[in-house]
């Protein structure tokens, strides 16, 4: 039984590996019909990366408590993509449709994804509130990068951003809240989502959003899987 279901937790690895492979690649072609229209590349890598973040960060840690029973695999898939993304930035080979060599947020994505989850699972042995602050950063931080991209045509940390990540982290926030065996926990989930994208508008020299985001949700789950109901 052991086996089975160690052989199946692995097969998910490699489907999930695969199906990120899949959207990062056809981001490629994302990124040439975008060009090709006009827009500048600067524009579509920042698109791109968006799109990334929601079809592949996003989609995988919504299947992530279906298929997985530990935070282990989780944690294996967001390193191996951490070294893969950071591979490319220290050998000066960046992947140009969603890459830039200005910052490596594409490497911070991948870690606080995979670090986020292992955490808040192995405390507290609830893969619900684990996926929470890697939501809101693949789905929340994503809709805000589009809106921004739509309404200004560049990379800035404009609040109507912000506005559209609260609307949807709190939906992500309260949900998956809900899911969790932890009593009261919906009303932090909230509480977290409103504080992940007050921050996303920040970044701290090295530290960028992706850090922000995920520590200080990770920090407000914590709080509330202790404290328990508050109201």
């Amino acid at each position: 039984m052991l086996d089975e279901l160690v052989y199946n937790e692995i097969f998910w690895v490699f489907v999930l590996a695969v199906y990120a492979f899949t959207v990062i690649f056809l981001t490629k072609k994302t990124y040439h019909l975008m060009t090709k229209k006009g827009l500048k590349k600067e524009v579509a890598i920042y698109y791109n990366r968006k799109l990334i973040h929601i079809f592949a960060g996003g989609v995988i840690v919504l299947i992530v408590p279906h298929v997985f029973s530990t935070p282990w695999y989780p944690l294996l898939c967001g390193i191996v993509l951490t070294v893969i993304t950071l591979f490319f930035h220290s050998t000066g080979r960046i992947l140009y449709w969603f890459q830039t060599e200005e910052n490596v947020n594409d490497v911070s994505f991948c870690f606080m994804w995979a670090v986020a989850i292992f955490i808040l699972w192995f405390v507290f042995n609830d893969p619900w509130i684990a996926v929470i602050p890697p939501a809101f950063m693949a789905f929340g931080d994503g809709i805000t990068g589009i809106i921004r991209n739509l309404a200004f045509k560049e990379r800035i940390k404009h609040p109507i951003g912000n506005v559209y990540m609260m609307g949807v982290c709190i939906l992500i926030g309260y949900y998956f809240a809900n899911m969790s065996d932890i009593e009261g926990l919906a009303i932090w989930g909230v509480i977290a989502a409103v504080v992940a994208s007050i921050v996303e508008k920040f970044e701290i020299g090295p530290i960028d959003d992706n850090v922000l985001i995920t520590v200080s949700s990770v920090v407000v789950l914590y709080i509330g899987g202790i404290v328990g109901p508050i109201i």
